[in-house]
Order: structure tokens, then sequence, then C-alpha cells
């Protein structure tokens, strides 16, 4: 049995030290644990044996309408990496959404989702 376990709280905050550590400042705006409003849909993991931790998460860059999903591994030993689930991005309206833009965010975030499993657990769901 795996002792990698979904994690529901807010983002752990060495998703956003370690990742502003390789990219520097201000280059995660989307892993700010001060942040209020965290973006959904997310998701975590943790292995408590070993430390590590797996999270998805919405990213973007200048405009924060336009994002995709980043998969993010946090090592035992420090540092983070990217894992790369393919294409998933998706555009977040200001105002109003439709309904497929949500069917969009929803596959995208299910694709990313999907490459954190197969990452933890070795298989395919």
């Amino acid at each position: 049995m795996s002792a990698w376990h979904p994690y529901d709280n807010n983002i752990l905050p060495a998703f956003y030290e370690r990742f502003e550590q390789r990219w520097g400042k201000g280059t995660a705006p989307f892993l700010d644990p001060e942040t209020l409003e965290q973006p959904l849909p997310r998701a975590q993991w943790i292995n408590p044996d070993t430390g590590a931790a797996v999270a998805v998460v919405p990213i973007w860059d200048e405009d924060p309408r336009h994002r995709t999903f980043g998969v993010f591994y946090l090592p035992p030993v420090g540092g983070i990496w990217v894992l790369h689930p393919g294409y998933t991005a998706y555009t977040e309206p200001a105002k109003a959404i439709t309904e497929e833009q949500i069917t969009l965010r929803n596959d995208a975030f299910r694709k990313a989702v999907d490459h954190a499993k197969e990452f933890i657990y070795g298989t395919r769901p």
C-alpha cells in the first residue's frame, strides 16, 4: 500500500518557497500562501513517510485569465520538479463563465490530475 494520500488543506507553503528559490521572487503568485482566494480547482498529495508532495494548481503568466495547470513535485530533499502533463490551457474570463469554458477547465484539470496520479502511483487511473 502506498503512503501517498490526498491533502485537501491549503497549498503547502513549501511549493511557493521552493518555486521562488528556483525561478525568483514574485514568479509564483498562483502558489502564494498569503493569497486569501487561492485559484481553484487544485489537488495535492503528500507522502508522510518520505516528506514528498505533489500539487496540481492553475498557473498563469501576465494575464491571469489565461491559465494552464501545473503539476509540481517536491522531493523530500529539497528542490521542485515540474511534471509535464501536456497541453492543459484554458481561459478564465473576468466576468461570466460559459458552460464550454467550464468544460475545458475541468477537462484540463482532469488531465493534470491523471498525470499526477500516474507519477505518484505508477499506473494510469
